[in-house]
Order: C-alpha cells, then sequence, then structure tokens
C-alpha cells in the first residue's frame, strides 16, 4: 500500500479550500451545529465553537445541557444555543434527542463529543443522533469516540465517507477492546484499518497524525510542536475541521487542513509564548492568517 502523503503547504494548494462568491453571506459558508459540553466540561463546546468560526464557517449552533446553556452563550455571544432536557442527574434526556432533531438538518456539519464523558447514557444519545445524521456531516470527537466500539463501528456506515473521527491511540484502542491490531507499533495501519471499518475518515492524533480514508489513502502530519499536547486543543482541531466541512471542503481535505492549520498555531504560539504554557484558547486566533498564508492570498 502507498506511502502517506507528507502535509506541507504546496500539498494543501493542491486542494483549496472553498471559497465563498464575493456577494455571499453567511449562509454560503455554511453552519456548524457543536452538540456537546457535559456540566463538568461546557468549555469544551466553547473551544470548538470558536475554532469552528475562526475556520471561516458562515453561522455557529451550540447544543448543550440545559445547566450549561446560559455560561455556554455568554462565552459564545456569536452563536445560537439550545438547551437539552438533562436529568436530576445532569445526564442529557431521552427528550435531548427530540429536541436535538429539527436543527440537525438545517446544519452543514454537525460536531458531536466535545465535553461529553463517556458514559452508557451519551452512548444512547450519540447513538440515536448519529441515526439522525444520514443526510448531514459528521465530526466525532472526545466522548462520541468511544461510542464507536462493538457495534457501533457500524454507525457511520449510511455517512458513505461524509463522517471524520478524532481519536487518539487510546480511544482507538479501546474502540477495539484492547486488541494489539487496534493500533499497537503501526499507527498507520490502524488509522487505515479504522477508516475502513468506519467508512469514514479517521484523524489518529498524536506526535505523527495519521489521516486515512477509506480504501486506504493517507496524510501524515509532522508539523506542531509539545506545547499542543494540552487541555482543550483536541476541541479546538475538532471544531477547525468542521468549520472547513461546513465550507464545502471534502472530509479528507478538511480532515488535512485542520490537522496542518492546528499544528502551524501551536508552532506561532511556541516561538511567540513559549514551547510550552500557550492556551488552547490562544489557538483559534492564529487560524485564519494562516488560512491566507496556504491560500496564497
Amino acid at each position: 500500500m502507498s506511502e502517506p502523503t507528507l502535509i506541507t503547504g504546496g500539498v494543501l494548494r493542491k486542494i483549496p479550500l472553498p471559497l465563498p462568491d464575493e456577494g455571499g453571506d453567511k449562509e454560503a459558508r455554511g453552519r456548524v451545529l457543536v452538540v456537546g459540553g457535559g456540566r463538568e466540561t461546557p468549555g469544551a463546546a466553547v473551544l470548538a465553537g470558536t475554532a469552528a468560526l475562526r475556520a471561516g464557517a458562515g453561522k455557529l449552533q451550540v447544543a448543550t445541557g440545559a445547566s450549561n446553556a446560559a455560561l455556554v452563550a455568554s462565552a459564545l455571544p456569536e452563536a445560537r444555543v439550545f438547551a437539552l432536557p438533562e436529568t436530576r442527574a445532569g445526564k442529557l434526556s431521552k427528550a435531548a434527542c427530540a429536541k436535538l432533531e429539527e436543527h440537525l438538518s438545517k446544519a452543514q456539519c454537525v460536531l458531536l463529543g466535545p465535553g461529553l464523558i463517556e458514559d452508557e447514557s451519551v452512548a444512547r444519545f450519540v447513538e440515536a443522533t448519529l441515526r439522525m445524521c444520514v443526510e448531514v456531516p459528521v465530526v466525532l470527537d472526545a466522548g462520541a469516540v468511544a461510542c464507536l466500539g462493538g457495534g457501533g463501528r457500524n454507525l457511520l456506515h449510511a455517512l458513505e465517507g461524509r463522517a471524520v473521527v478524532t481519536p487518539n491511540a487510546d480511544e482507538l484502542e479501546l474502540i477495539y477492546g484492547g486488541e494489539t491490531a487496534g493500533v499497537g507499533g503501526d499507527r498507520l495501519a490502524a488509522a487505515r484499518r479504522a477508516a475502513d471499518e468506519f467508512r469514514a475518515v479517521v484523524v489518529l492524533k498524536g506526535r505523527e497524525t495519521f489521516i486515512a480514508s477509506p480504501g486506504g489513502s493517507a496524510y501524515v502530519n509532522r508539523a506542531g510542536s509539545v506545547g499542543l499536547a494540552t487541555s482543550g486543543s483536541g476541541d479546538v482541531l475538532a471544531g477547525v475541521i468542521a468549520g472547513l466541512v461546513a465550507r464545502g471542503a471534502e472530509a479528507a481535505h478538511a480532515a488535512a487542513w485542520g490537522v496542518y492549520l492546528h499544528a502551524l498555531a501551536g508552532e506561532r504560539l511556541s516561538r511567540r509564548v513559549g514551547l510550552l504554557g500557550f492556551l488552547a484558547r490562544e489557538l483559534p486566533a492564529e487560524i485564519p492568517p494562516l488560512m491566507s498564508e496556504l491560500s496564497g492570498g
């Protein structure tokens, strides 16, 4: 099987991002719906939503538990925030899916998972949500990724390659129940296996990040810095990818652009702030100038 393509600026310029018409409005740049944010992690939805807008999405909606909604809305004045019904224990209730369904079809990308802590109730919610997303591209992150174990591996088949899954090595191992064939020492092979089984683009995060599509084609990213290994960084990456998908980029191209933009943002902050200690919330502001430079603007 062919070696993965190393992501560089030159490679990305051969798969340019969709650009809106001069007279286009925010609707032309697509709508992202972020679904996530638990009681203990409402900031994950904020980071992801901010990153989606910085990647150029025209509109942002956030669906989060009722106990988080006011906080998320105040932190994201650019977004429309929907409060999903919760149980007394703070879990999303069965009614949450019904509340969410009316908004899914209006989005150009659904980002599912930031801030969701995987447990049985979240797994049920994620599965039910994915079954309602047949016509909408999806990016899965954090707690939503863990729900792909066992029979959940088939949940994305109906999307026919229009989904992006963003696990790290540990999360992918959990999906495969600890099988050595899940990741083992060959992370590229593991990403390709998962892409074929999920029928989705898989972004296997790490110091080297592999992006695999169903059928075997792959990219590898070696840019970035150790400072990116910080709380909330993955939420930002997922948000950037979702914003690019909403703009009309193909799933694999959005993943390649998103991973490289995220990596270069980390490099810039490392030079300006220091190798360690910059915050995930600082990454999104680096994305627009980097996009412009890589696009030749």
